[in-house]
């Protein structure tokens, strides 16, 4: 069952979360860790994240420098199989134009295919470490939109290098990212919106948000997608604060906001206890208002947040 079926199926709020791929050389027994105490909560899908590859030099024995291309978490594909065969919950890896190609992409399709995983999110990806603006990898994508097109290709069998092949059993279903706030590098929230659409019209089936902390801006954000014709779910994804540093880290990151009140208690907090304790008050408060409010599911990014989207979870659900 896909996860728009999932969705389309409840009657109530559903509970998800993402997690990051351990960092290169760590095993997957703290990831698991996580996973456990979120559990109780019956998640009823576990996002994975993808992330580029970073051109870093290294100096050689000679002294001349090599130009090498890193991956920092690499192992998505197989987080995602090790997660649903653990736990018995489907996994959403998260595909990106980010560093890959689209034969690169292809295989990564191919490989979920095997596995037994057909849920994905489509994504472009950040720009690259010390890039200003988004530069794609050769025979890579530029957009999102083209990332939908290439598994609409894929699902009808349809190859990066224009081969036919026998299309796969159960096709991939996606979802894509959406900005309450505007995604940084459009124009504004009109031309966003318009870019979302497209995605939507090239068969993405819901639309997971980047994170927010003024439930306003999600209810704004969605009545504008049900006015230009966007009717799939909107799904509201919530990150629990936890540190000092994300009072300015995270509106500088992510090109949010924080609203009045929420900057105010902010500015009274003196260490990440009381970031902690504050970010589970006004997250559980946010997800209640959002489950009172029906939205079909939230999504918690937990990085360096289990503990507190355990508390909020237990709150709320």
């Amino acid at each position: 069952m896909s996860i728009s079926s999932i969705l389309k199926d409840r009657t109530s709020t559903a509970f998800s979360f993402e997690v990051l791929p351990p960092v290169r050389g760590k095993g997957i027994s703290e990831l698991f860790r996580t996973v456990d105490r979120l559990m109780p909560f019956s998640p009823a899908y576990i996002n994975i994240t993808t992330h580029r590859s970073d051109i870093v030099y290294r100096e050689l024995p000679d002294g001349r420098f090599s130009r090498v291309a890193e991956k920092t978490r690499p192992g998505t594909v197989a987080i995602a199989a090790a997660l649903k065969a653990r736990y018995g919950v489907p996994t959403v890896p998260h595909i990106i134009c980010s560093g890959f190609s689209a034969a690169e992409i292809e295989n990564e399709l191919i490989d979920l295919t095997y596995l037994g995983i057909n849920d994905i999110l489509v994504l472009r990806g950040d720009r690259a470490r010390g890039d200003n603006r988004f530069i794609p990898s050769a025979g890579g994508h530029s957009h999102a939109v083209e990332l939908c097109a290439q598994v609409n290709e894929f699902n009808r069998g349809v190859m990066s290098d224009g081969s036919q092949v026998q299309a796969p059993q159960v096709p991939f279903s996606y979802g894509v990212a959406g900005y309450p706030e505007k995604h940084e590098e459009c124009m504004n929230m009109e031309t966003d919106i318009a870019y979302l659409k497209a995605k939507v019209d090239a068969g993405a089936e819901y639309v997971v948000t980047q994170m927010f902390f003024d439930n306003s801006k999600y209810f704004a954000f969605v009545e504008k997608c049900r006015q230009v014709g966007i009717s799939v779910p909107v799904i509201p994804g919530l990150k629990p604060l936890t540190s000092l540093t994300q009072r300015s880290l995270l509106p500088k990151t992510f090109h949010i906001d924080f609203p009045d009140d929420l900057a105010r208690e902010l500015l009274k907090c003196s260490s990440n206890d009381d970031v902690r304790a504050l970010g589970v008050e006004w997250g559980t408060a946010q997800a209640r208002e959002l489950k009172e409010a029906g939205v079909p599911s939230i999504h918690f990014y937990s990085m360096n947040a289990a503990a507190s989207v355990e508390a909020i979870a237990r709150n709320v659900y």
